[in-house]
């Protein structure tokens, strides 16, 4: 069965296949419409909103140790939220597969800042998949749940806007029912005070040291190799982008399994092409480690830092313009800030905030924020 779906609704589609039991979450663009979704499957999926990101990723933890597959999501910057926990849950590890879901914006379309999420893969020590398509999109919740049940780790999942909210054609499956793992008590696995907590840190290294053989196997990275003049190296969405601005006229090596990051597989594409592009939205992630292994490419010193990495602008950074379009007058283009969404239980509250003049109030997320607008007749 084929359907055509956004990369949101894939993650979902894939995590109900793949037997998940629970899921929970807190909203924010562009990663809102996963648990949307995932609430659809009624009877099969419990699935919660989160007071914030912290208390999502909480309870979702409480069901893998509990011994049920869950997922939790959230957009870039609500990890920083559900951060602590997410790092004690990478020494602990697992009983059931857990899925932790940062949806990154790179733009800015949505958000206060640009912050590149997968540091966070390397700062907490846990694997890490991209996917570049809504197949992959599915596709990759089965394998992270299934590295995450193998390794003892909760699985980072990075997506971007594009990915997010981009729709393609899915080849759909039929949920496979895992069942629920035995909980099982055991102090020194799950509880992480100091006494337990430092024989988990060498754990943690070993299991690093098995990632990096895994990385260098997993289909999830592979090479494509067209030539010897040209190599980009890309995940995510920026392979797709680069496809379409070099088509066949390159060979490419697509990531998809990212931290650890394929060291040999790296090493060995290098070698066998002349001029290096690596491609990537943000922070020189795989750049760094390229520039590493000792290899010279064109990375942020062509590409700009900020903002999406769109086939026009490889195009102006490689070849000096885009591609011939239609002018158009930005004048005439309505201008339509954001604005909250119908029914938001934020409006009485900013009402009667209205009515006290000088007073300056600190706000939480994105939603808060809306208040500083003048008041619209149409809002």
């Amino acid at each position: 069965m084929k359907k055509l779906l956004t990369g949101d609704e894939a993650v979902a589609r894939g995590a109900w296949e793949a037997g998940v039991k629970y899921a929970s979450a807190y909203p924010g663009t562009p990663s809102t419409e996963i648990l949307e979704n995932l609430a659809l499957y009624k009877g099969d999926i419990i699935a919660e909103w989160g007071t914030n990101e912290k208390v999502a990723m909480e309870t979702a933890i409480g069901a893998s140790i509990a011994g049920a597959r869950s997922i939790c999501a959230q957009k870039h910057v609500g990890l920083n939220v559900a951060a602590d926990p997410l790092f004690t849950h990478a020494y602990t590890g697992v009983n059931g597969g857990m899925v932790v879901v940062t949806a990154d914006e790179p733009g800015q379309h949505s958000s206060q800042n640009e912050q590149d999420n997968r540091n966070y893969a390397k700062h907490a020590k846990v694997p890490m998949v991209e996917p570049a398509t809504s197949q992959e999109s599915k596709d990759m919740v089965k394998v992270a749940l299934e590295v995450s049940e193998a390794f003892d780790t909760p699985v980072l999942f990075r997506m971007t806007t594009r990915v997010c909210h981009s729709k393609g054609i899915v080849e759909c499956g039929e949920r496979i029912e895992v069942g629920i793992k035995p909980y099982v008590k055991n102090v020194r696995k799950n509880i992480p005070v100091p006494a337990n907590a430092i024989p988990m840190r060498v754990r943690v290294e070993e299991r690093t040291e098995k990632l990096k053989v895994y990385t260098e196997n997993t289909p999830l990275n592979f090479a494509e190799m067209n030539g010897e003049e040209i190599g980009i190296i890309a995940s995510g969405v920026c392979y797709s982008y680069a496809k379409e601005v070099f088509g066949e006229s390159a060979s490419y090596l697509k990531l998809g399994f990212t931290y650890p990051l394929p060291v040999g597989k790296i090493k060995d594409f290098c070698a066998k092409v002349k001029k290096i592009y690596v491609i990537e939205e943000n922070d020189p992630y795989i750049e760094d480690q390229v520039r590493m292994l000792g290899f010279d490419c064109f990375g942020k010193n062509l590409f700009p830092f900020n903002g999406e990495m769109t086939p026009d602008v490889i195009r102006r950074a490689v070849f000096g313009k885009a591609c011939e379009t239609i002018e158009t007058d930005g004048s005439k283009v309505v201008g339509r800030p954001p604005t909250l969404c119908a029914g938001c239980p934020h409006r009485g509250f900013f009402y009667e905030i209205g009515k006290r003049k000088n007073v300056a109030i600190a706000g939480d997320i994105g939603c808060y924020t809306l208040a500083f607008t003048e008041p619209r007749a149409d809002r």
